[in-house]
């Protein structure tokens, strides 16, 4: 063993057992007589990494414990990915293990993808955000009041959410205008611009004035413009027709019964709202392709992450695709958390620090909350 890691397990055995002063005392005298400012620095640093490991991999089975069948953890720093870690499984029956590249439904962190979509066509000059969604998409009914993709990426518009089983449609749609047919003739729940009202077909309708913005279909457009660019090799629209690998099976579990098998949904009617596939890895390259200007500029990344207002002034927590908040521990934090049938997934960026976290799991209305996501990112806080 060398002396490196005799002096590592010498550390993490004083950290497990405290009470042994006379340990801490004797490997703090060897380390001041045998290894230079610089390897004190390093080994500082494979300790926290060693502690934030385990902290990560304790919660991990905290949450399989309570019912997860598999997830994955990643976690970036300076856009480096420092760790990642599959836990459970993919498939139950064939068990077969969740890699960090094991592709989820990631639901609604969707969004936030979708919304650098929406930014790359404004900085193009493609794209008004307070036009009325009519000059992209005419076939979309007029409801009395403008609708614009401004009110549409920060929930402003007025359009309805889900309602009944709608999560679980299985009718295959064409196009993301085919798709708007859900609930373009529906009434609006407020007026656009007057409050919050959080809605995934929003974003379908956003999606629309997207294709037509960039004329090129949505997806073809997300491939190109966002997913490619950012080496998002992992991330792709949740076709059930197409063989993709490593894609996970997905699970439900009910109060009072074991985990069982998600029916069978098509998540075609809404690609931009909750409709993509993608993995632990992809998800913290993303966050950190926005925690700095590069990939779009800091004019719009300071459009995403301020939070928008109501028509009278009102504040609300979420920008454009992205809420803004603080942690628990009063950090400023931009994220997203997602949940389909079969999947959850939540997406921290701690801009100040420059770390991102993410985690995807293969079950419905998966028992975490975010608190639990930001107490494993944190642990990573100061580790190179």
């Amino acid at each position: 063993m060398t002396l490196r890691a005799a002096l590592l397990l010498a550390a993490l055995l004083c950290l497990l057992f405290p009470t042994r002063v006379v340990c801490a005392e004797s490997t703090a005298k060897e380390r001041d007589q045998s290894l230079p400012a610089q390897s004190f620095s390093d080994l500082g640093n494979e300790i926290r990494a060693a502690q934030a490991r385990l902290k990560a991999r304790q919660t991990a089975n905290d949450f399989m414990g309570r019912g997860m069948p598999g997830l994955a953890i990643a976690v970036a720093i300076d856009g480096r990915i420092v760790y990642e870690e599959g836990f459970g499984f993919a498939d139950l029956e064939q068990r077969v293990p969740v890699w960090p590249s094991t592709k989820f439904r990631i639901g609604s962190v969707s969004k936030p993808l979708t919304a650098v979509g929406l930014m790359r066509l404004v900085e193009a000059g493609k794209l008004d955000l307070d036009a009325p969604v009519q000059k992209y998409v005419p076939q979309f009914p007029d409801k009395g009041s403008p609708i614009t993709a401004r009110m549409l990426a920060g929930h402003l518009a007025g359009i309805r959410h889900y309602r009944g089983d709608e999560m679980k449609i299985r009718d295959h749609y064409m196009s993301v205008v085919d798709g708007l047919k859900v609930f373009s003739e529906d009434p609006l729940v407020s007026q656009p611009g007057s409050a919050f009202n959080y809605s995934s077909y929003g974003y379908n309708l956003l999606s629309a004035v997207i294709e037509s913005a960039a004329g090129l279909d949505f997806l073809s457009y997300m491939q190109n413009a966002v997913f490619i660019p950012l080496g998002l090799t992992s991330t792709i629209a949740d076709q059930n027709s197409d063989v993709i690998s490593q894609r996970t099976r997905f699970y439900e579990k009910d109060k009072d019964t074991p985990v069982h098998n998600a029916p069978y949904v098509d998540n075609s009617y809404k690609w931009a709202g909750g409709g993509f596939l993608s993995t632990a890895e992809d998800l913290v390259r993303f966050g950190s392709a926005v925690v700095e200007p590069g990939f779009l500029k800091s004019s719009s990344l300071k459009l995403m992450f301020t939070p928008q207002r109501t028509t009278s002034g009102a504040d609300n927590t979420y920008g454009i695709g992205w809420n803004i908040t603080r942690s628990k521990s009063g950090k400023l934090i931009y994220e997203h958390r997602g949940g389909s049938v079969g999947g959850a997934s939540q997406l921290i960026i701690y801009p100040e620090s420059k770390l991102v976290i993410g985690m995807a799991t293969n079950l419905s209305d998966a028992p975490f909350q975010r608190e639990d996501i930001e107490a494993i990112a944190e642990a990573f806080e100061g580790v190179r």
